[in-house]
């Protein structure tokens, strides 16, 4: 085959979806098949799904990044390391930082950014679980609360120790469910009194973790309260600001003073997507069966920028590092049809859902896993360790389950 005539395959994004759509393809297509050019602005991997770990704390930053030059072959996959600034479909070209691409196919897995709903403050103020360096910020700032507590005057000593999580949804409960592990560690480092630390949850919704099946979302809430979480439901964060939060509740309005405050309450794609002109819902792309972009036969969207609708309840399907890896499989295969000018093998992408499981810190968690069975406690705390060590199989091998596994599961 002529090296020129090699179609340029370009993914945006080494996320979960954009990271395993490039695995996939150098593991389908053959040298002389396609140009793969991969872009991401960090020379790794981050497992958005671990971040609430190490933003609490209780694992190393380090185990979440994975180095994308372990899991990609370079006689196959060109790496670039630059910020995608625009998308420009019309004339198939991918403006960087600091150069530009052109493609004939492109993928796009941008990943999410936080929503804050337009609330007052809470982008200025407000920490976010968003990205490794965001994780870092957080478990540093946690750390320096402690470490000032004893130093300061004790009008002032309450706020410092007075914790807030925005939402309650998988993020929240999973970063309140490290906390509550780490927070008596830090307390014996710091010698602290427990008591003194206030953990608050403000959830709009009536409920923790909406739509969940509601015997596990009270057991969550159940073993959380256990360890000192203060749940306030049905309540809205009107304004954030350095002294804290202003929520109203019934038309009641109160100010809860606290020096870390952190929104896990939404997400939205990233915002490059409508930027360029495509078709959004908050960042996302309704896709069309196969994840193509409407409009486009050369774009596919996978993950938090792509928008897919469950048919059984006409409502879209969570942005989940589950659905996100599955859309790569279909995506990878789709393209590596076009590539070989097999219009024909062209395939839907039909979501496999095998459970969900939600962690409450190392040895807890609950879930539903193969349809309708529910997992407590120890059992569901192993299959969640279970679960993100298959994604790491299937990822990089047994060699990067050793590296970067979650080995210890009791």
């Amino acid at each position: 085959m002529n090296t020129l005539k090699r179609p340029n395959v370009v993914i945006l994004g080494a996320g979960y979806g954009g990271l395993m759509t490039a695995v996939n393809l150098q593991r389908t297509l053959g040298v002389n098949e396609a140009n793969i050019t991969l872009v991401n602005k960090h020379d790794y991997h981050y497992q958005s799904t671990w971040l609430h770990e190490g933003a609490a704390g209780t694992i190393h930053h380090d185990q979440i990044r994975i180095p994308i030059k372990d899991v990609i072959q370079s006689n196959k996959i060109d790496f670039v390391k630059d910020t995608v600034v625009e998308i420009n479909p019309k004339e198939k070209k991918v403006k960087l930082e600091n150069g530009e691409l052109s493609y004939d196919y492109l993928v796009i897995g941008l990943g999410f950014e936080a929503e804050t709903f337009g609330i007052k403050g809470l982008k200025e103020y407000a920490f976010s679980i968003a990205n490794i360096n965001s994780a870092r910020l957080i478990r540093e700032h946690i750390d320096y609360c402690f470490a000032r507590y004893n130093n300061e005057p004790e009008e002032k000593r309450d706020e410092l120790l007075t914790f807030v999580v925005g939402g309650a949804g998988f993020t929240g409960i999973e970063f309140l469910g490290e906390l509550v592990n780490r927070i008596p560690q830090l307390c014996q480092e710091f010698d602290i009194d427990r008591k003194k630390v206030r953990l608050i949850c403000v959830e709009a919704a009536p409920t923790p973790l909406p739509g969940f099946n509601q015997q596990l979302v009270e057991y969550a809430m159940d073993y959380l309260e256990q360890r000192g979480v203060e749940f306030k439901l049905g309540t809205i964060i009107k304004e954030c600001s350095p002294e804290g939060i202003i929520v109203s509740k019934d038309d009641e309005v109160e100010e809860i003073k606290a020096k870390t405050v952190v929104w896990a309450a939404g997400v939205r794609g990233n915002s490059i997507v409508e930027k360029s002109g495509f078709e959004t819902m908050r960042g996302r792309v309704k896709v069309e069966p196969d994840l193509r972009a409407p409009g486009y036969e050369d774009v596919f969207v996978v993950g938090d920028c792509a928008l897919l609708i469950n048919e059984e309840i006409n409502r879209p399907y969570p942005p989940t590092a589950q659905i996100a890896i599955q859309m790569a499989d279909t995506c990878a295969a789709n393209i590596a049809a076009l590539v070989r000018g097999k219009e024909e093998e062209i395939q839907k992408f039909v979501p496999n859902i095998r459970g969900t499981v939600c962690s409450l810190g190392h040895d807890d968690a609950m879930g539903i896993i193969f349809g309708n069975r529910k997992l407590y406690g120890t059992q569901a705390a192993i299959m969640k360790k279970i679960i993100d060590n298959r994604y790491l199989w299937k990822l990089g091998g047994l060699s990067l389950v050793l590296k970067k596994g979650k080995l210890k599961f009791f």
